[in-house]
């Protein structure tokens, strides 16, 4: 499905129905995609997949995408993990772990919505709408978790498996670029390095609740902001910021 645009004309015409989302799933979703049971099964999970907590809450408490969230996340780490696993049968677990995270994290599951146009789905609270909620990438990231975990309740592992190598395949490939320390505050002090900059420079902002902050990063390179991220944790920020500056600063081979 092509990247579709995020903007204020189109907002008015949102959410988009949930049907076309279910048409472009049941392409990549591989066999099971051709039981009318998965499909119906599907548009139901999806349905409680892109409605938001806060638009719940507005709705009197209807039931909300986190529980799918939950599930899709552990679908996902499995085939992604098993995925690494088979593929780099030296690496010990130390490596491999560094790898799974930097393909599920935040800032790669939000460029997956992205991708989907899994914004334009989202069923969203008034207060979400009016800042931005659609681009979030932690409401896009636990959007295609849930999405995940919908296809999963729907098909089982066969049609999840489909989906997630469609589309976090390109993802694992990219993170067998990583540098020696095999995440991505390590590559980009290489890569800033073979550049002629020097050490990268992080700053840190929290907001929200305690019990729920999100943090915002962003890595500064000879007093330049290079890169940007947004985590649940310090280091996860931290990490989306590094991968952002080291695709601003191209590969450490360049001169």
């Amino acid at each position: 499905m092509a990247r579709r645009a995020q903007s204020a004309s189109a907002s008015e015409s949102l959410p988009r129905p949930v049907g076309d989302l279910t048409a472009y799933l049941l392409q990549v979703c591989g066999e099971a995609a051709d039981e009318p049971r998965f499909r119906a099964a599907l548009e139901e999970g999806l349905q409680l997949a892109l409605t938001h907590r806060s638009y719940a809450y507005e709705a009197g408490g209807i039931p909300h995408n986190e529980r799918l969230e939950f599930l899709g996340d552990s679908v996902l780490g499995l085939v992604v993990t098993d995925t690494l696993y088979t593929s780099h049968p030296d690496l010990p677990e130390g490596q491999l772990a560094r790898l799974r995270a930097a393909v599920v994290n935040s800032r790669a599951l939000a460029e997956v919505g992205r991708t989907l146009g899994l914004g334009d789905f989202l069923l969203l609270g008034k207060g979400e709408e009016t800042t931005g909620g659609r681009d979030k990438d932690s409401i896009l990231a636990d959007a295609v978790e849930a999405v995940l975990g919908a296809v999963y309740l729907a098909g089982g592992m066969p049609p999840a498996r489909h989906l997630i190598h469609t589309l976090f395949d390109p993802l694992i490939t990219r993170s067998a670029t990583l540098g020696a320390g095999l995440d991505w505050k390590s590559s980009l002090q290489e890569v800033a390095a073979a550049h002629g900059h020097p050490a990268p420079v992080y700053a840190v902002e929290a907001d929200g609740p305690e019990h729920e902050k999100t943090f915002v990063a962003r890595v500064l390179i000879d007093g330049e902001v290079r890169g940007e991220g947004t985590g649940r944790t310090k280091k996860d920020a931290e990490m989306q910021a590094a991968a952002a500056a080291v695709e601003s600063l191209g590969p450490a081979t360049a001169s």
